[in-house]
């Protein structure tokens, strides 16, 4: 089975306008939408839409949280997030007009407790599984919770995948995870450096792969991606032609599309391709994308 941990879920309110956004004034949308998410639900979502069944884990409160657990199952995810004694999961208000400006929402204290809840859901993971760590951490947790994490999984054979950046990432790379996924400039800033070619990338992958890291998977937005592969192979990829529209998600949606195309192959030049394709295909959508879409572009690659 796979798991998918998401801290701090939220509702992300989408509001559209066509003309500026004036401050100290009352503004009218033109349209509106509510998209259910998180980086962990959107990797579990992009999984099930491959045909991939997966589990996601994290927490949810209030009514905002029933909201995105309704939201979870219904896409066919098994939602087993615990449900925390006070505050409410957030919402996130996204305002897209001629400049896109976002309000981004705390979220609810998770208390020591429920922490434990779901360090006791991990204890049950078995030999095979995959466990995927995406996001940042909310203050409530403390700061090395996606090490105490893996830890309780590392004598077992389960892979771990880590999408987070600078030390939150370089903490857990001793527990040598199956994959990470830095873009380019988070790969730069471990570094405290600023990357700009291909060669400079590869040989700060390397560096990781020295700290712990087996696959090193760089998304570079519209540069395409690069795989420093734990085969010592490196493989290069460019992006499809489309229009984008979105680019919330498409870094969690190649995190999926990437494990989707592996466990499908067991060829990590195909995971790379299948990643490419559904990061892609989610830029090109108005929300997380499709399995039909993301296949389509997955066979033009």
């Amino acid at each position: 089975m796979i798991y998918t941990v998401t801290f701090n879920p939220a509702i992300d309110y989408v509001v559209r306008m066509s003309s500026e956004l004036l401050p100290g004034m009352t503004n009218r949308s033109n349209s509106e939408e509510c998209y259910f998410g998180g980086k962990g639900i959107n990797v579990s979502t992009i999984l099930k839409n491959l045909g991939l069944e997966n589990t996601a884990l994290g927490f949810t409160a209030g009514f905002t949280g029933k909201a995105i657990v309704e939201s979870v199952n219904s896409k066919g995810i098994l939602a087993d997030f615990i449900e925390l004694p006070e505050g409410m999961s957030r919402i996130n208000v996204k305002i897209k007009g001629q400049a896109e400006t976002e309000i981004n929402a705390q979220g609810p204290k998770i208390p020591e407790d429920a922490q434990n809840k779901l360090f006791d859901k991990i204890k049950e993971l078995k030999d095979g599984d995959i466990l995927i760590l995406a996001g940042s951490i909310p203050n409530s947790l403390p700061s090395d919770v996606y090490e105490r994490i893996i830890a309780l999984v590392a004598d077992r054979k389960i892979d771990v995948v880590v999408d987070a950046t600078k030390d939150l990432l370089k903490n857990v790379l001793k527990y040598h995870p199956f994959l990470i996924k830095p873009n380019n400039h988070e790969l730069g800033e471990m570094f405290d450096t600023v990357l700009k070619t291909d060669e400079e990338l590869e040989i700060h992958a390397k560096k990781l792969q020295e700290m712990g890291a087996r696959n090193v998977l760089i998304s570079m937005a519209g540069d395409g991606a690069m795989l420093i592969a734990e085969t010592g192979e490196k493989f290069r990829i460019g992006v499809p032609k489309g229009k984008v529209r979105n680019s919330v998600g498409a870094g969690d949606s190649m995190v999926a599309g990437f494990i989707a195309g592996y466990l499908k192959t067991g060829s990590y030049e195909e995971a790379l391709k299948m990643g490419t394709a559904a990061g892609s295909a989610t830029a090109f959508s108005d929300d997380l994308a499709t399995g039909e879409a993301i296949t389509q572009l997955y066979q033009n690659l």
